[in-house]
């Protein structure tokens, strides 16, 4: 039987990011340093299918530093942790190593810098995500207001309207962002922002590549874990760009083949801790079903690379 024709418009930039692959690579290179087991604290980035290689390799998985024997490395994910996590890691004397993104990190400084400065801190951010956890958690308790929507600002309690200052999650919707930037803005003119925009590069070229992808599509499915911000990001601005069916996937046995019955396009992309062996696996679905046209839709080239941590390029 003919398969019927389907094009697939593929998202550019999408999947890994430099953080998540300088994270990856972390635990790769301390896992050949020092030799199975590494422990890494959380999940090092957001993805089963990456966690799940890394635990086969030798890396195991904690909740908590007290899950960790001293004589063990332990590495932190890419999400940025607590001030009180390595103060506690040396202390115990530990071996550890810092996979926190070099932008997240940039969004540390900001606010220690802000706080030092006499600011009373406000974060834009998501509660109960390690990385806003990881920020809030590098000023004293009390410091750092959360605030998650643009209603959050109207009840917000400060300390001093005119000692305030705001940062964000790196991984937020850049038009959601906005809004809320332009909510505090009004209720607290003289609130300092940061220099540049603290959602990241990927995040915010990889939200750009879905809007531009939009309208030539029926359908845009986004490979990402459940738990990854900047995944469920992009499911939720295809559908503000008009996109009516977006739905996350984790890989291609979680297609519901069903829903896509008699479209004719189909955008794919994927969040930044996606590997793009993932994006094939889905690709060859399609091409298994349909007679498939691929098509890229590019709108940024990325470069940016980040070194390892100093300890991981010293011989053992």
């Amino acid at each position: 039987m003919a398969k019927s024709p389907l094009t697939l418009y593929l998202a550019a930039p999408r999947g890994f990011c430099a953080g998540v692959d300088r994270a990856i690579k972390i635990v790769e290179m301390a896992i050949e340093k020092w030799g199975a087991p590494v422990y890494v604290r959380h999940e090092i980035v957001h993805n089963k299918f990456v966690v799940d290689g890394l635990r086969d390799r030798g890396a195991i998985f904690v909740a908590e530093l007290d899950q960790v024997p001293n004589d063990r490395p332990v590495i932190f994910s890419a999400h940025g942790v607590p001030k009180a996590i390595p103060a506690e890691a040396a202390r115990r004397e530990m071996v550890y190593v810092d996979a926190t993104c070099p932008l997240v990190s940039k969004v540390h400084i900001e606010a220690e810098r802000h706080s030092e400065a006499g600011l009373q801190m406000v974060m834009i951010g998501h509660a109960g995500h390690p990385e806003t956890i990881g920020t809030m958690g590098q000023l004293p308790q009390g410091e750092v207001l959360l605030v998650e929507t643009v209603d959050d600002v109207a009840t917000l309690a400060v300390r001093d309207p005119e000692r305030l200052a705001f940062v964000t999650q790196t991984t937020l919707s850049v038009d959601d962002t906005a809004e809320i930037v332009a909510a505090l803005r009004a209720r607290f003119p003289a609130i300092v922002g940061p220099h540049k925009e603290d959602i990241c590069y990927a995040t915010t070229n990889r939200q750009a590549a879905v809007k531009e992808v939009a309208p030539k599509i029926d359908a845009l499915l986004v490979i990402g874990a459940p738990n990854s911000s900047n995944s469920k990001r992009l499911v939720e601005v295809g559908r503000n760009a008009g996109c009516a069916y977006a739905q996350l996937v984790q890989r291609a046995t979680d297609i519901d083949w069903r829903a896509l019955d008699g479209i004719r396009s189909v955008g794919v992309t994927a969040g930044a801790s996606a590997p793009e062996l993932l994006v094939k696996e889905v690709i060859d679905a399609f091409r298994a079903r349909f007679d498939t046209t691929v098509e890229i839709v590019e709108t940024a080239t990325e470069r940016v690379e980040f070194k390892v941590p100093r300890i991981l390029r010293e011989p053992a």
